[in-house]
């Protein structure tokens, strides 16, 4: 089959065409038959810095969409052959969402949102769920305010969405050119990104906020947003200032990792309804087929992306 991939890792260019074997559904698996793959950041790292425990080539790559052509044994109670599907895929060696077919666990897939193609459906799962994730560590409870930095991205976007639709205030940044953008994903305050957010928030909530997003890694500079025993919740692993997850004035630090519930079917599914009523919106930033991931990853690296870029196949 024909997937993309890196056999040394490196720049966009690194990424190349390969002819990988058919995998096949084992039990408690679906087989779907790709037809479009989101391009993440988490996938430039794959390519360029991640070193794994299994031989190259690496196929990268976290969301698909496209059709279930195989079922293995249990796994057809929810999705069966021809049923279009979009699926989070923990990548492994050989194992990413760049690849004409991906076997996933029955868990990770879900039919597509009410009216939208395998291209929109395929910028959902994995950061739907990261955000999704987020928002359960922190726990800000509805009438409760949540601070999202970030918020025009993938990430940030969804956390203000879904926070939205949870009835919980929001209180987001934006640059100038992103601020009608954030406002209508559904924000309360929008306010001016960079060093002076946390200020402003403190101007908006005296007491700080209950919980803070962080999907622009601003890390330990965004403390003063955040009330005394309130919550952050970070990507990319980072734990504080002391590394033990607890800051000062019982600040606690809470790392996200999509791939603790990327069979929780349940929070999949959620997405998906959220996005079938409108809750929840798709945003392609531009499609490409497969064998241009490179360009993808370098308009991806370039910054300024709103949605993300999807490989076809």
């Amino acid at each position: 089959m024909r997937a993309i991939g890196v056999r040394v890792l490196g720049g966009p260019d690194a990424l190349e065409v390969l002819d990988l074997p058919e995998p096949h559904a084992g039990p408690g698996e679906l087989r779907i038959r790709v037809q479009a793959a989101a391009v993440n950041p988490t996938d430039t790292l794959q390519r360029s810095t991640r070193r794994q425990d299994v031989d190259p080539p690496w196929v990268p790559g976290m969301d698909i969409a496209g059709v279930v052509d195989e079922v293995g044994e249990g796994g057809g109670d929810l999705l069966g052959v021809g049923d279009p599907a979009m699926a989070i895929v923990v990548p492994a060696g050989t194992h990413g969402a760049y690849a004409e077919y991906v076997v996933v666990p029955k868990g990770s897939a879900v039919a597509l949102p009410d009216g939208a193609d395998a291209v929109a459906a395929a910028t959902l799962p994995m950061n739907g769920l990261t955000a999704r994730l987020a928002l359960d560590e922190l726990a800000v409870p509805a009438g409760g305010t949540l601070a999202v930095t970030g918020a025009a991205g993938a990430f940030g976007g969804y956390v203000v969405q879904l926070a939205v639709a949870a009835g919980i205030r929001v209180v987001a940044d934006a640059s100038d050119a992103d601020r009608d953008l954030v406002r209508g994903l559904g924000a309360d305050v929008v306010l001016a990104r960079g060093d002076g957010f946390p200020a402003a928030v403190r101007e908006v909530v005296p007491d700080g906020v209950d919980g803070l997003a962080d999907g622009s890694v601003q890390g330990d500079a965004l403390l003063p947003a955040v009330r005394d025993g309130g919550r952050i919740a970070t990507v990319r692993g980072y734990r504080g200032p002391s590394g033990d997850e607890t800051a000062e004035r019982g600040i606690t630090w809470h790392p996200v990792w999509v791939r603790t519930i990327a069979e929780h079917r349940d929070k999949l599914d959620e997405l998906r309804a959220l996005a079938s009523s409108g809750a929840v919106t798709l945003r392609v930033a531009g499609t490409y087929p497969a064998e241009r991931a490179p360009d993808a990853h370098r308009a991806l690296e370039a910054g300024g992306q709103r949605g993300r870029a999807v490989l076809t196949f």
